[in-house]
């Protein structure tokens, strides 16, 4: 049988162990935002780059 001052502590140790995790989700949510963010910037950025080669290279007659 346990006693109410360990039902306590378990429940205590219960909740502040779900708001860690909550926090910790919520850091891996918006890190993963903004890993997608830069994912897309840097495709754009390479599109971008493989339109200037080509206007170049059809600049310089290849």
């Amino acid at each position: 049988m346990t006693s109410k001052s360990e039902d306590r502590a378990a429940h205590e140790l219960t909740e502040a162990m779900e708001e860690t995790m909550q926090r910790v989700q919520g850091r891996f949510q918006t890190l993963s935002h903004q890993l997608e963010d830069k994912l897309d910037q840097m495709g754009r950025r390479i599109d971008d780059l493989q339109k200037n080669v080509s206007e170049l290279m059809t600049q310089a007659g290849m």
